[in-house]
């Protein structure tokens, strides 16, 4: 299992809502959170498969911006 980051623009618990059942839906994603706390909003990715570039897009389906944040 690996984890992924992506920088966001998801900023409260309404971004949260329409960015959970896309990523709810994606049986590659075993877990994922948003700390909304931090100044980046990062999203971190539990999986062992998924394709950055899918993360992405599925993010921006709803409206917001995922940018990979290297460790």
């Amino acid at each position: 299992m690996k984890k992924l980051k992506f920088k966001t623009n998801i900023t409260c618990t309404g971004c949260l809502s329409k960015v959970k059942p896309i990523l709810d839906a994606e049986t590659q994603i075993e877990k994922w959170e948003v700390d909304l706390k931090s100044d980046d909003r990062i999203l971190i990715i539990d999986t062992d498969n998924i394709p950055v570039e899918k993360v992405i897009q599925a993010v921006g389906s709803v409206g917001f911006t995922a940018e990979p944040v290297s460790e």
